[in-house]
């Protein structure tokens, strides 16, 4: 229980100084809109923000449990979750302002560097902690060996995995 709180505390608190560190340099400062219910003691201006996931994945369960939870309302964010399906899709959304921040893998913003951009994104936080990737098969196989893959087919997740 203890890992699952502070997976989430790390991931709204993450979050909160991605959204920080944009600020700075984002057009969407003129978007915010007052909140006139909030109290003297929290945040009374919102700041827009959309976030574009790569994919929908019980690997970002606790970033999902902050958003229903209104932890980033309580921190001054106006959070808006928008599905990218796929990498490419999710670093143009960046590279043309319709997001703020890209959940990826490092890989989409290697690519866009290799190719030559001069306004490239940089890789600056890390959401989950190991690959949430994993292998079916169709029988049961004992003692598994990644050597057992030589010449077998293996369908990827998605285009180009």
């Amino acid at each position: 229980m203890k890992k699952k709180l502070l997976a989430l505390f790390l991931t709204v608190s993450m979050l909160s100084v991605i959204v920080i560190g944009c600020s700075g340099a984002s057009d969407s400062d003129k978007s915010a809109e007052t909140d006139t219910s909030k109290t003297d003691t929290e945040p009374t201006e919102l700041k827009n923000v959309t976030l574009n996931e790569v994919a929908h994945s019980i690997f970002y369960a606790p970033m999902y449990v902050a958003i229903e939870n209104g932890y980033f309302e309580e921190e001054g964010i106006r959070l808006t979750l928008v599905t990218g399906f796929g990498a490419d899709k999710t670093m143009t959304a960046v590279l043309s302002g319709e997001a703020d921040i890209g959940f990826m893998g490092s890989e989409a913003s290697i690519y866009t560097y290799n190719e030559g951009a001069t306004d490239y994104v940089v890789n600056f936080a890390q959401l989950t902690q190991r690959a949430g990737n994993f292998l079916v098969a169709r029988e049961d196989v004992k003692d598994f060996k990644w050597e057992d893959l030589k010449g077998k087919d293996v369908l990827g997740g998605r285009k180009g995995v």
